[in-house]
């Protein structure tokens, strides 16, 4: 139905503003997802890049909102700068949680956004175009981690069809730092990449929940090794 260089898919940009989490949870069809679509920066924000993708959306976007841009600003920046821009679609996230997107005339349909408090939902190439509005309805309703939230979202949108074409990749990224982090630690809390899969979004799942599974193991055991080390007046 589609010519072979075809990219659409379905995303999520969000954060959590007061535990400070920004991230992007993405799938589509082709695999590699996770190495185009998915930007983001702590204390920054959030950018999802896709349908004929702009790879330098990303970089240049976080660059806009390092600068203090808020999200519909940079939007406009990065799609005014773009003779392609109406084959484009984007996400932005600042770092207030202002959020803004693009969708550009010429995205194969069902191609739309729908933007909330804190996140931005977009997709293309959709089997229907009740996708968008099921992911935010399903991001705003869920409690928990801001990945398993985006993962959510995910979840909503393939059951309702998803890509037309069909899923064989998703990616997750969730940026954060503790106070204790290290200068030179990255500030990847969660960064997971499913390929070539029948069930990349079921995948996704099992691989975050053993994810934040070791990190809370992780996190408990920081704090006590903190609390002997006070006790022991060091």
């Amino acid at each position: 139905m589609y010519g072979k260089w075809v990219y659409g898919t379905f995303s999520i940009a969000a954060v959590d503003p007061e535990l400070k989490f920004w991230g992007v949870a993405v799938a589509t069809k082709p695999s590699s997802v996770g190495a185009t679509v998915p930007w983001t920066e702590w204390r920054v924000g959030a950018v999802a890049t896709q349908a004929m993708s702009n790879y330098y959306y990303g970089p240049k976007g976080l660059d806009l909102l390092r600068r203090g841009f808020a999200a519909d600003e940079v939007v406009r920046k990065l799609t005014r700068a773009d003779r392609q821009r109406d084959h484009r679609q984007l996400g932005v996230v600042d770092r207030r949680g202002h959020s803004a997107a693009w969708t550009g005339s010429k995205c194969l349909e069902h191609a739309l956004h729908q933007t909330g408090d804190g996140y931005t939902c977009q997709g293309n190439i959709l089997a229907v175009a009740s996708v968008v509005p099921a992911m935010a309805k399903a991001f705003e309703s869920t409690r928990g981690t801001l990945g398993s939230r985006m993962l959510a979202a995910l979840r909503a949108g393939a059951r309702e069809g998803g890509d037309s074409r069909g899923l064989s990749s998703a990616a997750l990224v969730v940026t954060h730092r503790e106070p204790w982090y290290q200068t030179g630690w990255s500030d990847n809390w969660t960064n997971i990449r499913v390929d070539l899969h029948r069930r990349p979004i079921a995948e996704l799942e099992r691989i975050l929940r053993v994810d934040e599974k070791e990190t809370r193991r992780f996190l408990a055991q920081r704090a006590a090794r903190l609390r002997r080390a006070k006790a022991a007046g060091r």
